[in-house]
């Protein structure tokens, strides 16, 4: 009997040293995952770095293009698009004014009241319409008619109070933010579509010649006085309310700048120097490419599988489309490699551009101690569920790192145009404010990455300067500039 029992107590220790083993060499497996997994991140955000020096490497590289873009078309990847806007607004404008924001699936149509020195925006009203599916793939005049029709609607609808003098048009400023190479001030030949519209017959026409001419098929009395691209929008609406605005940033689902240049720095403009002296630039800085741009092969596999591979790769790592796309990688490396959410890579952390930026955002931003909003938006987006705090943590550092990346970079590309106009430095004048305008929903709605941005600004120019550079949020640029450029480009002005 006795033998029996030691045996068994033998077996019974064998057995709890063979499950003491197995959870020994779970945890061991599940520290080396991890151990992985933080490896992963930690190289990642080694790729990402941008300390001071880079930065002003990139503001360094920016300025070079921007010389060479202004020197001779197609020399650089800045295309530096003359935008034939020479006189911004001054604050004295006076009239009725329209403007037409053509920018995606809705369009909006508005009308602005303004009181010359004095009186400002004394109204402004709009309307915003959708654009039918099959409307942004048929034919040039079907689109510009419905789109007319819609203008006529809202002119025909207003009130007695907004009446133009005698003997004039209506005027309106046209938002049109696709790629148009501009041929004066109003006039511009469709490049290209996108976002969704494939009209054949637009492209290589003059967007604004099809616009009147749809117009004019609704009888109504009114003249095209300005085409604009949005971020030059933007920079007029600046202007309008704070005259020392030089240039305008717009950071949302795509990227863009302009500003305001010496005319005689132009070595492509070939045209009568404009009184001014000034001219403003559409830099389209998205498509910015620099051998000091800290690229991952995150960054590069994402560009490889859009539709434009070698284009846009500035906008690629700081823009709004891409930013949630990026974070979506990396963790698909560290599901399928560190088996960071369990023994099988979720499906959808497969899918390209399931992670919006907005979540992403959302992510950062959680404030919550137990991080239930990363929690939730795991659940919701990838249907992963029963995350460690641990690993929310390490999801939220993994945000920080891509928006910090992206915002540092575009603080370094405000000050390529800064060093460019030759602000960069201290100067004489006491007291002098260079102010850019910024709009966009990520700039304007992702706290962490605004509030980097404007930080790593005062950083690069240092303490003599930083109060002199504001960066300013200019709502609804686009629509407001546009009208706000039909009044400072008006057939009525006196002279």
């Amino acid at each position: 009997m006795g033998k029996v029992v030691v045996c068994a107590t033998v077996i019974g220790a064998t057995a709890a040293c063979a499950v003491a083993t197995v959870l020994i060499q779970r945890h061991m497996k599940k520290s080396r995952r991890w151990g992985k997994a933080m490896s992963i991140l930690k190289e990642f955000e080694e790729k990402c770095a941008t300390p001071t020096w880079k930065l002003k490497q990139v503001a360094d590289a920016m300025t070079v293009e921007m010389h060479a873009g202004l020197a001779s078309e197609g020399g650089s990847k800045l295309k530096m698009l003359i935008s034939f806007v020479h006189n911004l607004p001054t604050g004295n404008e006076e009239g009725l004014f329209y403007a037409l924001d053509l920018g995606g699936t809705n369009f909006r149509v508005l009308r602005m009241q303004l009181g010359g020195k004095d009186g400002g925006i004394i109204s402004r009203e709009f309307t915003e319409v959708s654009i039918p599916p099959n409307l942004m793939v048929g034919t040039s005049t079907a689109l510009f008619d419905y789109i007319a029709a819609e203008l006529a609607k809202f002119v025909n609808e207003e009130s007695q109070d907004f009446q133009v003098p005698p003997g004039r048009k209506r005027e309106l400023g046209f938002t049109f933010s696709f790629p148009v190479m501009q041929t004066s001030i109003a006039s511009g030949n469709l490049i290209k579509w996108t976002k969704g519209f494939n009209i054949d017959d637009a492209v290589g026409q003059d967007v604004v010649a099809e616009l009147s001419k749809a117009i004019e098929r609704q009888g109504l009395d009114m003249h095209i006085t300005a085409l604009v691209n949005d971020t030059v929008g933007t920079l007029a609406g600046g202007r309008y309310t704070n005259k020392d605005v030089m240039a305008a940033v717009i950071l949302g689902t795509g990227t863009n700048a302009a500003y305001v240049e010496n005319a005689q720095a132009i070595p492509k403009w070939h045209g009568p120097l404009p009184k001014s002296g000034e001219m403003v630039i559409n830099m389209e800085w998205g498509n910015f490419l620099s051998s000091h741009l800290p690229l991952t092969e995150y960054d590069n596999a994402l560009d490889a599988e859009s539709l434009n591979p070698g284009e846009q790769i500035f906008e690629k790592i700081i823009s709004g489309m891409y930013l949630g796309e990026i974070v979506r990688r990396v963790l698909c490396k560290m599901a399928e490699e560190a088996f960071f959410f369990g023994e099988t890579v979720p499906q959808k952390l497969k899918v390209p551009f399931i992670l919006r930026t907005p979540d992403m955002s959302a992510m950062h931003h959680d404030t919550s101690a137990d991080l239930n909003v990363v929690e939730s938006k795991l659940k919701n987006i990838f249907e992963i569920s029963n995350t460690s705090l641990v690993v929310r943590k390490a999801i939220v550092e993994l945000c920080n790192i891509v928006a910090t990346r992206g915002a540092r970079l575009s603080a370094a590309g405000i000050l390529g145009i800064l060093k460019k106009l030759g602000k960069d430095t201290v100067s004489d004048g006491e007291g002098n404010k260079n102010v850019i305008a910024m709009d966009g929903g990520l700039y304007e709605h992702y706290t962490e990455y605004r509030k980097c941005l404007e930080n790593t600004l005062k950083e690069l120019v240092g303490e003599d300067l930083s109060d002199s550079i504001v960066v300013e949020h200019s709502n609804d640029g686009s629509g407001t500039g546009a009208a706000l450029l039909a009044a400072s480009q008006s057939h009525y002005l006196d002279g």
